[in-house]
Protein backbone atom coordinates (compact mmCIF):
# COMPACT_ATOMS: atom_id res chain seq x y z
CA UNK A 1 0.00 0.00 0.00
CA UNK A 2 1.09 3.57 -0.89
CA UNK A 3 1.99 5.76 1.61
CA UNK A 4 -0.99 8.21 0.64
CA UNK A 5 -4.32 7.00 0.10
CA UNK A 6 -7.57 9.89 -0.56
CA UNK A 7 -10.86 8.83 -0.09
CA UNK A 8 -13.96 10.35 -0.77
CA UNK A 9 -16.99 10.20 1.34
CA UNK A 10 -20.52 11.15 0.56
CA UNK A 11 -22.85 11.82 3.53
CA UNK A 12 -26.41 11.43 3.44
CA UNK A 13 -27.31 14.58 2.22
CA UNK A 14 -24.88 15.30 -0.61
CA UNK A 15 -21.88 16.72 1.24
CA UNK A 16 -18.34 15.09 -0.11
CA UNK A 17 -15.97 14.63 2.55
CA UNK A 18 -12.11 14.29 1.25
CA UNK A 19 -10.25 11.72 4.08
CA UNK A 20 -6.34 11.72 3.72
CA UNK A 21 -4.84 9.45 4.74
CA UNK A 22 -1.38 8.53 5.48
CA UNK A 23 1.10 6.09 6.31
CA UNK A 24 2.01 8.03 10.02
CA UNK A 25 -1.89 7.30 10.13
CA UNK A 26 -2.88 11.23 10.24
CA UNK A 27 -6.28 12.08 9.32
CA UNK A 28 -7.11 15.04 7.42
CA UNK A 29 -10.91 16.21 6.70
CA UNK A 30 -11.93 18.90 4.32
CA UNK A 31 -15.47 19.97 6.02
CA UNK A 32 -16.34 21.15 9.54
CA UNK A 33 -19.44 18.92 9.21
CA UNK A 34 -17.29 15.84 7.78
CA UNK A 35 -15.49 15.76 11.13
CA UNK A 36 -18.73 15.75 13.09
CA UNK A 37 -20.17 12.46 10.46
CA UNK A 38 -15.77 10.78 11.49
CA UNK A 39 -16.26 11.43 15.12
CA UNK A 40 -19.53 9.84 14.85
CA UNK A 41 -18.42 6.91 12.91
CA UNK A 42 -15.70 6.26 15.08
CA UNK A 43 -18.42 6.30 17.73
CA UNK A 44 -19.62 3.49 16.43
CA UNK A 45 -16.88 1.34 15.55
CA UNK A 46 -16.23 -1.14 18.69
CA UNK A 47 -12.46 -1.53 19.84
CA UNK A 48 -10.05 0.10 21.29
CA UNK A 49 -8.22 0.77 17.76
CA UNK A 50 -6.96 4.41 17.47
CA UNK A 51 -8.79 7.46 15.36
CA UNK A 52 -6.69 6.49 12.08
CA UNK A 53 -6.97 2.67 12.47
CA UNK A 54 -10.83 3.36 13.02
CA UNK A 55 -11.48 5.44 10.33
CA UNK A 56 -10.24 2.51 7.73
CA UNK A 57 -12.08 0.33 9.39
CA UNK A 58 -14.76 1.91 8.16
CA UNK A 59 -13.70 1.81 4.58
CA UNK A 60 -14.06 -1.04 1.63
CA UNK A 61 -10.78 -3.01 2.37
CA UNK A 62 -8.25 -2.53 0.08
CA UNK A 63 -5.20 -5.13 -1.54
CA UNK A 64 -1.80 -4.27 -1.42
CA UNK A 65 -2.00 -5.17 -4.89
CA UNK A 66 -5.39 -3.45 -5.76
CA UNK A 67 -5.39 -0.02 -7.77
CA UNK A 68 -5.54 3.27 -5.65
CA UNK A 69 -9.08 4.84 -4.80
CA UNK A 70 -9.51 7.53 -7.10
CA UNK A 71 -10.72 11.23 -5.78
CA UNK A 72 -14.00 11.83 -6.64
CA UNK A 73 -15.08 15.55 -7.67
CA UNK A 74 -16.15 17.45 -5.27
CA UNK A 75 -19.26 18.83 -6.93
CA UNK A 76 -21.85 21.00 -4.99
CA UNK A 77 -25.54 18.99 -4.45
CA UNK A 78 -28.15 20.18 -6.94
CA UNK A 79 -30.89 22.47 -5.78
CA UNK A 80 -34.37 21.14 -5.27
CA UNK A 81 -37.07 23.09 -6.94
CA UNK A 82 -39.52 24.37 -4.35
CA UNK A 83 -42.85 23.33 -5.11
CA UNK A 84 -45.92 25.93 -4.81
CA UNK A 85 -47.75 25.31 -1.53
CA UNK A 86 -50.85 24.05 -2.15
CA UNK A 87 -53.20 26.89 -1.32
CA UNK A 88 -50.61 29.73 -2.76
CA UNK A 89 -52.09 32.21 -5.94
CA UNK A 90 -50.85 31.62 -9.66
CA UNK A 91 -49.75 34.72 -11.03
CA UNK A 92 -51.88 34.88 -13.73
CA UNK A 93 -49.52 35.40 -17.33
CA UNK A 94 -48.86 38.94 -18.57
CA UNK A 95 -50.84 40.01 -21.64
CA UNK A 96 -48.26 40.27 -24.72
CA UNK A 97 -48.29 42.31 -27.61
CA UNK A 98 -49.08 39.22 -29.70
CA UNK A 99 -51.72 37.49 -27.75
CA UNK A 100 -53.13 41.08 -27.84
CA UNK A 101 -52.78 41.03 -31.63
CA UNK A 102 -53.96 37.05 -31.75
CA UNK A 103 -57.25 38.17 -29.82
CA UNK A 104 -58.08 41.33 -32.13
CA UNK A 105 -57.55 39.03 -35.04
CA UNK A 106 -59.94 36.24 -33.65
CA UNK A 107 -62.48 38.67 -32.88
CA UNK A 108 -62.48 40.84 -36.22
CA UNK A 109 -62.54 37.66 -37.92
CA UNK A 110 -65.54 36.95 -36.04
CA UNK A 111 -67.44 39.95 -36.41
CA UNK A 112 -66.93 39.64 -40.36
CA UNK A 113 -68.17 36.32 -40.68
CA UNK A 114 -70.91 37.38 -38.87
CA UNK A 115 -72.10 40.14 -41.14
CA UNK A 116 -70.68 37.99 -44.20
CA UNK A 117 -73.65 35.78 -43.17
CA UNK A 118 -76.31 38.64 -42.72
CA UNK A 119 -75.53 39.83 -46.42
CA UNK A 120 -75.35 36.57 -47.81
CA UNK A 121 -78.82 35.83 -46.20
CA UNK A 122 -80.55 39.35 -47.00
CA UNK A 123 -79.64 38.89 -50.53
CA UNK A 124 -82.49 36.44 -51.13
CA UNK A 125 -84.71 37.07 -47.93
CA UNK A 126 -85.79 40.25 -46.39
CA UNK A 127 -84.09 42.01 -43.43
CA UNK A 128 -86.83 41.83 -40.74
CA UNK A 129 -85.67 44.91 -38.55
CA UNK A 130 -82.50 47.01 -38.17
CA UNK A 131 -81.37 49.20 -35.01
CA UNK A 132 -82.40 52.36 -36.27
CA UNK A 133 -86.05 50.66 -36.25
CA UNK A 134 -85.61 49.12 -33.19
CA UNK A 135 -84.71 52.33 -31.40
CA UNK A 136 -87.87 54.45 -32.98
CA UNK A 137 -90.09 51.47 -31.97
CA UNK A 138 -89.15 52.28 -28.67
CA UNK A 139 -89.04 55.72 -28.42
CA UNK A 140 -92.45 56.27 -30.43
CA UNK A 141 -94.45 52.84 -29.42
CA UNK A 142 -94.28 51.26 -32.95
CA UNK A 143 -93.67 51.67 -36.47
CA UNK A 144 -94.98 51.85 -39.76
CA UNK A 145 -93.20 49.02 -42.06
CA UNK A 146 -94.85 46.70 -45.04
CA UNK A 147 -92.29 44.91 -47.65
CA UNK A 148 -92.39 44.80 -50.79
CA UNK A 149 -90.44 43.84 -53.98
CA UNK A 150 -89.54 46.02 -56.04
CA UNK A 151 -91.67 43.97 -59.16
CA UNK A 152 -94.68 45.59 -57.05
CA UNK A 153 -93.70 48.98 -56.95
CA UNK A 154 -94.41 51.99 -59.40
CA UNK A 155 -91.81 52.13 -61.80
CA UNK A 156 -91.51 56.08 -61.21
CA UNK A 157 -90.77 55.38 -57.76
CA UNK A 158 -87.10 53.36 -58.37
CA UNK A 159 -86.65 56.09 -60.93
CA UNK A 160 -87.35 58.54 -58.46
CA UNK A 161 -85.33 57.62 -55.96
CA UNK A 162 -82.10 57.14 -58.13
CA UNK A 163 -82.58 60.70 -59.53
CA UNK A 164 -82.74 62.13 -55.99
CA UNK A 165 -80.43 60.42 -54.28
CA UNK A 166 -77.90 58.69 -56.52
CA UNK A 167 -77.74 59.39 -60.44
CA UNK A 168 -74.83 57.27 -61.34
CA UNK A 169 -76.56 54.62 -59.37
CA UNK A 170 -76.27 52.11 -62.31
CA UNK A 171 -72.27 53.52 -63.16
CA UNK A 172 -70.51 52.77 -59.98
CA UNK A 173 -69.48 49.49 -57.65
CA UNK A 174 -70.70 51.28 -54.33
CA UNK A 175 -68.44 54.69 -54.45
CA UNK A 176 -69.38 57.87 -56.38
CA UNK A 177 -65.86 59.16 -56.46
CA UNK A 178 -66.79 62.36 -58.69
CA UNK A 179 -69.33 62.93 -56.45
CA UNK A 180 -67.35 62.57 -53.40
CA UNK A 181 -64.22 64.28 -55.14
CA UNK A 182 -67.15 67.39 -55.30
CA UNK A 183 -67.92 67.09 -51.96
CA UNK A 184 -64.30 67.65 -50.77
CA UNK A 185 -63.08 70.41 -53.07
CA UNK A 186 -66.77 72.96 -51.87
CA UNK A 187 -65.70 72.00 -48.68
CA UNK A 188 -69.42 71.20 -47.86
CA UNK A 189 -71.10 69.24 -45.26
CA UNK A 190 -73.50 67.77 -47.86
CA UNK A 191 -73.32 63.95 -48.05
CA UNK A 192 -71.63 62.05 -51.29
CA UNK A 193 -73.26 58.57 -49.81
CA UNK A 194 -74.33 56.65 -52.83
CA UNK A 195 -77.79 54.25 -52.18
CA UNK A 196 -75.01 51.39 -52.14
CA UNK A 197 -73.87 53.07 -48.57
CA UNK A 198 -76.92 54.27 -47.42
CA UNK A 199 -78.54 50.47 -47.37
CA UNK A 200 -75.20 49.49 -45.83
CA UNK A 201 -75.41 51.23 -42.84
CA UNK A 202 -79.65 51.48 -43.05
CA UNK A 203 -79.64 47.40 -42.84
CA UNK A 204 -76.50 46.45 -40.81
CA UNK A 205 -75.33 49.52 -38.90
CA UNK A 206 -76.49 52.47 -37.19
CA UNK A 207 -77.23 56.28 -37.62
CA UNK A 208 -74.87 59.04 -36.11
CA UNK A 209 -71.47 59.93 -37.43
CA UNK A 210 -68.68 58.17 -36.21
CA UNK A 211 -65.30 56.94 -37.98
CA UNK A 212 -66.17 53.25 -36.81
CA UNK A 213 -69.52 53.07 -38.66
CA UNK A 214 -67.72 55.07 -41.70
CA UNK A 215 -64.81 52.84 -41.70
CA UNK A 216 -67.16 49.39 -41.45
CA UNK A 217 -69.88 51.24 -44.08
CA UNK A 218 -66.72 51.58 -46.45
CA UNK A 219 -65.83 47.72 -45.95
CA UNK A 220 -68.61 46.32 -46.45
CA UNK A 221 -70.42 48.60 -49.46
CA UNK A 222 -68.13 46.60 -51.91
CA UNK A 223 -69.28 43.04 -50.33
CA UNK A 224 -72.92 44.30 -50.36
CA UNK A 225 -71.94 45.06 -54.66
CA UNK A 226 -70.33 41.97 -55.37
CA UNK A 227 -73.19 39.74 -53.99
CA UNK A 228 -76.80 41.52 -54.30
CA UNK A 229 -77.59 42.85 -57.64
CA UNK A 230 -78.24 46.62 -58.41
CA UNK A 231 -82.12 46.04 -58.64
CA UNK A 232 -82.26 43.84 -54.80
CA UNK A 233 -79.61 46.65 -53.58
CA UNK A 234 -82.38 49.02 -54.60
CA UNK A 235 -85.13 46.85 -53.24
CA UNK A 236 -84.08 47.05 -50.05
CA UNK A 237 -83.56 50.39 -50.04
CA UNK A 238 -86.77 51.31 -50.87
CA UNK A 239 -87.91 49.12 -47.83
CA UNK A 240 -85.99 49.89 -44.90
CA UNK A 241 -85.66 53.69 -45.94
CA UNK A 242 -87.44 56.14 -43.36
CA UNK A 243 -90.15 58.05 -45.31
CA UNK A 244 -91.62 60.56 -42.14
CA UNK A 245 -91.41 59.72 -38.15
CA UNK A 246 -91.74 56.06 -37.81
CA UNK A 247 -92.96 55.24 -41.42
CA UNK A 248 -90.39 52.80 -43.12
CA UNK A 249 -90.32 51.53 -46.63
CA UNK A 250 -92.48 52.89 -49.72
CA UNK A 251 -95.38 51.07 -49.37
CA UNK A 252 -96.07 52.00 -45.58
CA UNK A 253 -95.41 55.82 -46.70
CA UNK A 254 -97.57 55.14 -50.35
CA UNK A 255 -100.18 54.41 -47.98
CA UNK A 256 -99.74 56.45 -45.05
CA UNK A 257 -99.43 59.99 -47.18
CA UNK A 258 -101.57 58.84 -50.10
CA UNK A 259 -103.47 56.11 -49.04
CA UNK A 260 -102.93 54.02 -51.99
CA UNK A 261 -100.18 50.98 -52.54
CA UNK A 262 -97.18 51.38 -53.63
CA UNK A 263 -97.60 49.82 -57.47
CA UNK A 264 -100.26 52.70 -57.62
CA UNK A 265 -98.07 55.59 -57.30
CA UNK A 266 -97.91 58.64 -59.80
CA UNK A 267 -94.77 60.05 -61.31
CA UNK A 268 -95.82 63.38 -58.24
CA UNK A 269 -96.26 61.51 -55.49
CA UNK A 270 -92.99 59.28 -56.61
CA UNK A 271 -91.28 62.66 -56.91
CA UNK A 272 -92.17 64.13 -53.42
CA UNK A 273 -91.12 60.39 -52.00
CA UNK A 274 -88.10 60.52 -53.17
CA UNK A 275 -88.02 64.34 -52.14
CA UNK A 276 -88.10 64.09 -48.17
CA UNK A 277 -85.06 61.48 -48.00
CA UNK A 278 -82.83 63.51 -47.02
CA UNK A 279 -84.69 65.12 -44.24
CA UNK A 280 -87.89 62.75 -43.29
CA UNK A 281 -88.94 63.89 -39.60
CA UNK A 282 -89.16 67.56 -41.00
CA UNK A 283 -90.51 66.93 -45.02
CA UNK A 284 -94.26 65.75 -45.51
CA UNK A 285 -94.91 64.37 -48.82
CA UNK A 286 -98.44 64.76 -47.96
CA UNK A 287 -98.46 68.25 -47.17
CA UNK A 288 -95.16 69.51 -49.21
CA UNK A 289 -93.63 72.97 -48.42
CA UNK A 290 -92.70 75.37 -51.67
CA UNK A 291 -88.71 73.66 -51.28
CA UNK A 292 -90.36 70.26 -51.40
CA UNK A 293 -92.46 70.88 -54.27
CA UNK A 294 -89.28 72.50 -56.29
CA UNK A 295 -87.75 69.60 -55.23
CA UNK A 296 -89.91 67.00 -56.56
CA UNK A 297 -90.32 68.98 -60.09
CA UNK A 298 -86.50 68.85 -60.44
CA UNK A 299 -86.87 64.70 -59.45
CA UNK A 300 -89.37 63.67 -62.11
CA UNK A 301 -87.21 65.64 -64.69
CA UNK A 302 -84.43 63.33 -63.31
CA UNK A 303 -86.47 60.51 -63.26
CA UNK A 304 -86.90 61.34 -67.00
CA UNK A 305 -83.69 62.04 -68.08
CA UNK A 306 -82.02 58.87 -66.85
CA UNK A 307 -84.26 56.36 -68.32
CA UNK A 308 -83.56 58.03 -71.37
CA UNK A 309 -80.17 57.39 -71.12
CA UNK A 310 -79.84 54.28 -69.82
CA UNK A 311 -78.14 54.71 -66.21
CA UNK A 312 -81.91 53.51 -64.99
CA UNK A 313 -81.24 49.94 -67.00
CA UNK A 314 -79.55 47.56 -64.15
CA UNK A 315 -82.42 47.97 -62.30
CA UNK A 316 -85.08 47.76 -64.85
CA UNK A 317 -83.67 44.55 -66.67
Amino acid sequence: MDLTQSVIVILDDGLSCGILLSAVAAVTLTDQRCVGFVEHSMDQTPGPLDPATRIVAMLPAMNDDGPLQKELPLTPPKKRAKKAAPGAEQTPPRLTRRRLLFWAGRIAAGVAAFYMALILLFSVLPPPINLYQLGEAWRLGGIEKDWVPIDDMAPAMPRSAVAAEDANFCLHWGFDMKAIREAVSEGSNRGASTISQQTVKNVFLWHGRSWLRKAMEAAMTPVVELFWSKSRILEVYLNVAEFGTGVFGVQAAAQHYFGVDARDLTATQAARLAAVLPDPQNRDAANPSNFVRRRAKSIIGGAETIAADGRAACFEE
